[in-house]
């Protein structure tokens, strides 16, 4: 019997790719009230209809670290195809203030944990703005400082973070009891600790490995989840002996997940504890590894000296490109940018990654089945805290009662162009994009006025 309803919306004979329920075949979306309603082999009526022939249709993509939280970065990564961006890693040291701020005026939906660094540079007063430049980064915590930060991370879960943000290759000065104690205060609330390791690279001490086992050992020891960021950009050509951890942890039943950007370099403040002495032999790199993000050029000794007196980003060249192929193709391993903007001045994973893996990683190599692709850039990151925040189980699926947060690509097509030299250059292929079934993007631009995006929070206590 054919369907007579009258949708709000219809997506038209795409081939639609759900990785929760393994669905791929060519279907008609419904959707009203912002949610998917049905999935029809017949063709249904909308009040508005997109044709989606020829094209994957699919859940939005989840972004697990994006710190630009601002309508340049919610643009950039919206034309990419991602519904949903949080600030899991840095986070912020007020949940009500930071929701608030963007309730209302959001192109996409938007999410932060409660962060490690920006409580500790509050309690320390640390001067810093984004990341901690003085004692919030190089030293150890008093009692009573210890207590401010706990009873930080408490108010922000209680509030609704929805998770724990630790950057503890900033934070140098924290000790590993500290850190310890942060992941049994998320393990209270079963909040996931979403965590930069404190080393980098394979060389000891302070390696990718080491600083892979302590968080390892304190998820362990507290039973809080943890989920290990840009895996490939801290193991660098360690990236699969922390991976082989990852799994060894999984298989002896602890909550470990990751997440990585397809690109060979990274990106940083330069006035970070990751420059302090001694980064060049940890890294085996050199100032000509660095590249000032304001104009674009490698640097020297006399230059890296000049901006980190400043402060600034800077594009950091670290990684092989087979250790990032071996973190993209890992059957552990989300997605997410680690992205970040300013007055179009970037790295380009902010506006790249999800079309990069879709484009060269899976049609031109053939290296990635595009099911696996999607799941790693949705499913799998709404699984990663559906626990914590269980409005993520209608999330980064494509299935009656999911929101309609809906990214509509050509397969055959669909590529990254952005460059570090024009870090905001959209990708070619992803031509429309939902979000609560409002349309953000059309045929490749994003829509004026449309402010669709809500804040994913975990429940209040």
């Amino acid at each position: 019997m054919a369907d007579s309803t009258i949708y709000d919306l219809v997506i038209h004979g795409g081939r639609v790719v759900d990785p929760e329920s393994g669905l791929d075949a060519v279907r008609d979306v419904g959707v009203s009230g912002g949610q998917v309603q049905v999935l029809s082999e017949s063709s249904l009526e909308g009040r508005e209809t997109v044709d989606a022939t020829g094209m994957v249709v699919t859940a939005g993509f989840i972004d697990l670290h994006s710190h630009g939280q601002d309508a340049e970065s919610y643009e950039t990564q919206a034309r990419d195809g991602v519904t949903t961006a949080l600030e899991l890693e840095v986070g912020t040291n007020d949940i009500d203030r930071w929701y608030q701020a963007r309730e209302g005026s959001a192109l996409i939906n938007f999410g932060a944990s409660v962060g490690h660094i920006p409580v500790r540079m509050e309690v320390m007063n640390d001067p810093g703005a984004f990341l901690p430049v003085a004692d919030a980064a190089n030293r150890e915590a008093t009692p009573e400082e210890l207590e401010q930060i706990e009873n930080g991370i408490e108010h922000g879960l209680r509030r609704g973070a929805l998770a724990v943000g630790f950057g503890l290759d900033y934070t140098r000065g924290c000790s590993r009891w500290e850190a310890i104690e942060m992941f049994r205060i998320a393990a209270d609330h079963g909040a996931s600790c979403h965590v930069h390791l404190r080393g980098k690279g394979p060389k000891e001490p302070m390696s990718g490995i080491e600083a892979a086992g302590e968080v390892i050992a304190a998820a362990a020891i507290t039973g809080a989840a943890l989920h290990i960021v840009h895996i490939q950009s801290t193991g660098m050509s360690a990236t699969g002996r922390t991976l082989e951890m990852i799994a060894g942890a999984r298989e002896r039943g602890l909550d470990v997940t990751t997440e990585c950007y397809p690109y060979t370099a990274g990106m940083t403040a330069i006035d970070s504890a990751l420059f302090n002495e001694g980064w060049q032999e940890q890294y085996g790199i050199d100032y000509s590894s660095l590249q000032w993000v304001e104009t674009g050029e490698r640097l020297n000794s006399t230059t890296f000296a000049e901006y980190r007196e400043i402060g600034g980003m800077v594009i950091v060249h670290s990684t092989p490109q087979d250790a990032v192929d071996t973190a993209v193709l890992s059957p552990l391993t989300a997605i997410a940018t680690d992205g970040l903007l300013h007055n179009g001045k970037g790295h380009p994973r902010t506006a790249g990654s999800y079309s990069l893996i879709l484009g060269r990683y899976v049609r031109q190599q053939e290296a990635l089945p595009l099911m696996d692709a999607l799941r790693k850039m949705s499913l799998m990151p709404a699984q990663r805290l559906e626990a914590r925040a269980p409005s993520f189980a209608r999330k980064g699926r494509i299935t009656p009662g999911a929101d309609a947060d809906i990214v509509v690509f050509d397969p055959d097509t669909v590529l990254d162009r952005s460059t570090y030299d024009e870090p905001t250059l959209a990708p070619d292929g992803i031509p429309h994009v939902f979000v609560g079934g409002a349309q953000v993007v059309s045929d490749g631009k994003v829509v004026e006025g449309v402010a669709a995006g809500t804040g994913v929070r975990a429940p209040v206590s």
